[in-house]
């Protein structure tokens, strides 16, 4: 037996994958178009590689498309990662038995065009986060680009944007650098995101969402890599209608659960389900779905390995178990636990403070707020401003390093127009008018809120803490920001309320909450904010976090303790502590 082997992609012989035991690979073009009269006898499908030939008839898996896909990812293509990297590609079982042989081995007869054409023209393949999607979808577009023996095919690696595009074509492109066969037969233009078949004029090129305008492509392949973060499904369209005129094009997409039951990736999955359930439904549609259901305990391991299919292989199961450890103590994580690690379809906004923690640091508790402003007085203190609503709740943070406790003491004031009172009372028990009573609660007169009364308590404020500067909601009234920095000579900076100006704020507050280095002292209307508090994350970004701002006219919930600490807490991490020097020198391998 010969220990050399033609490659699948049909170039010049190269040392095989797995040495002695790999067969001579060959492969027949697809045969010719055949006319056949209606009712007649469908001919044998005869496609033929590494010396076996199918002779099934009909809708069938053809074992040599399967064997052909399958020996192009195991022989040809390479792991580009870790421990891993350099070795051959070779298929974990699901990924061998469940998706590529069935994806690329079913056919079907095509009238038409007289020839066996492959089953499946759409592929939607949903699994958790860490399971091989990149590899998979690079594996995908390097095969339609030279294995699938097409002229001048069009891959598309379709994404966001750009960068999320690029990961996909990153891992292509390593792949290349590190496969001897792919390396001869390709070339990577990474500048303009590209990877080229000179032999056969086939290019491998990303486009994001954004592109759209611009296309006018004739696409044999798609590549869309986690669909979730699409704002819509205009680009998948442009994409889907572009294929018509090839003989087996592939539109394939790999994602993740979502958290919008509106978007365009849900009603995607929505249809797959359906499909999944009646695959007459749609018979050119590929569907694999590994998502836990809703009723399993996310907690138990054992259910894992449903929505993980690679966990115990090359997904290690002990970063799950401390990702499920640190979704059990904060709310805030669960969701993203379910969504990214379960594949979970989960509501885009989740209780974000998990009140035991933030209870425990209560610290020196007082019967007034003004107490704690005679403690607190002539100590460095950074300021958190929400002026947005007139008609509603409104609020002010001092967030004081040196505090009561030997650590960050908070100091809140409130205000609320007296028209909202009763709005609130009914809503909370009466709640609002005990704050009131009790001093924790600014009420002023009329049916708005009454800035004159604001600006002289936060004048009063400044005057008695070192306020050194204070960050506000960009959105608050600017007559009020200029009357204010103008009255107490302390700079103010604009912090827009969206993901990039809470995320900083909102995660240096988890961390003292959750190292006990910061003291409430008990404020109730900041504790009923923080215990209302809902958060969301962006499509596909985790660890970007803002808070979710409840429907005022609608329910009681308020949450304004929230942004302002975490502006207040932002600013002082940002503009109030020196960087410390490092006298270590770090050698890099």
């Amino acid at each position: 037996m010969s220990t050399t082997a033609k490659d699948p992609t049909g170039s010049s012989p190269s040392k095989p994958a797995r040495g002695s035991k790999t067969r001579p690979r060959t492969r027949t073009a697809t045969p010719r178009t055949t006319t056949r009269e209606p009712g007649a006898r469908l001919p044998v499908c005869g496609r033929t590689f590494d010396g076996r030939t199918c002779r099934k008839r009909g809708d069938h898996l053809c074992k040599p498309r399967a064997d052909h896909a399958q020996a192009f990812a195991e022989e040809i293509c390479v792991h580009t990662k870790d421990r891993w990297a350099r070795t051959p590609f070779i298929l974990a079982e699901w990924q061998r038995d469940d998706i590529v042989r069935p994806l690329f081995g079913e056919v079907r007869w095509d009238d038409e065009a007289g020839v066996y054409v492959r089953r499946f023209r759409i592929a939607w393949i949903e699994i958790a986060r860490k399971n091989g999607k990149s590899e998979l979808l690079a594996f995908v577009a390097l095969y339609m680009l030279c294995g699938d023996g097409v002229e001048s095919a069009e891959i598309y690696g379709c994404a966001r944007d750009t960068d999320q595009a690029r990961l996909v074509f990153n891992v292509a492109a390593r792949m290349v650098a590190l496969s001897p066969v792919l390396s001869r037969r390709l070339k990577v233009l990474d500048s303009s995101a590209r990877i080229v078949d000179e032999k056969t004029n086939s290019v491998y090129v990303v486009v994001p969402a954004d592109a759209l305008g611009n296309l006018g492509s004739n696409p044999s392949a798609v590549i869309f890599d986690e669909v979730l973060t699409q704002p819509n499904g205009d680009l998948w369209h442009a994409m889907r209608t572009g294929m018509g005129t090839r003989l087996e094009p592939l539109l394939i997409a790999a994602t993740t659960a979502g958290n919008d039951p509106s978007s365009f990736a849900k009603a995607e999955h929505d249809e797959c389900v359906k499909i999944a359930d009646d695959p007459s439904r749609a018979p050119h549609r590929f569907v694999y779905l590994r998502n836990l259901p809703a009723d399993a305990d996310p907690w138990d391991e054992r259910n894992w390995y449903h929505s993980n299919p690679a966990l115990g292989d090359f997904l290690s199961l002990t970063a799950l178990r401390e990702e499920a450890l640190e979704a059990r103590n904060d709310p805030g994580k669960e969701n993203s636990f379910r969504q990214f690690r379960l594949n979970q379809w989960v509501s885009q906004t989740s209780r974000w403070m998990p009140m035991h923690l933030y209870l425990a640091c209560a610290g020196t508790a007082l019967d007034h707020p003004a107490l704690l402003r005679e403690r607190l007085a002539g100590k460095p203190a950074w300021g958190g401003l929400d002026l947005a609503s007139k008609l509603d709740l409104t609020a002010w943070c001092l967030i004081v390093p040196d505090g009561i406790d030997g650590h960050v003491s908070a100091l809140w004031r409130f205000w609320l127009p007296e028209s909202a009172v009763s709005f609130l009372d009914e809503r909370l028990d009466g709640r609002a008018t005990r704050w009131a009573e009790q001093g924790w609660l600014t009420v002023t007169d009329g049916e708005v809120i009454d800035y004159d009364v604001i600006e002289n308590d936060v004048v009063t404020d400044t005057r008695l803490l070192r306020v050194a500067d204070v960050s506000y909601d960009e959105w608050s009234g600017e007559p009020v920001r200029q009357r204010l920095e103008k009255r107490t000579g302390v700079p103010m900076y604009p912090v827009a309320q969206t993901y990039k100006g809470m995320t900083h704020g909102m995660t240096e507050l988890m961390a003292l909450t959750k190292s006990r280095t910061w003291s409430h002292h008990g404020n109730p209307i900041a504790t009923f904010c923080f215990d209302s508090v809902e958060v969301r994350h962006p499509p596909g970004e985790p660890d970007l976090i803002r808070p979710d701002k409840p429907e005022r006219g609608k329910t009681g919930k308020r949450i304004d303790a929230v942004p302002t600490s975490a502006m207040a807490v932002s600013g002082w991490k940002l503009r109030g502590q020196k960087v410390r020097k490092s006298g270590r020198m770090v050698v890099m391998g």
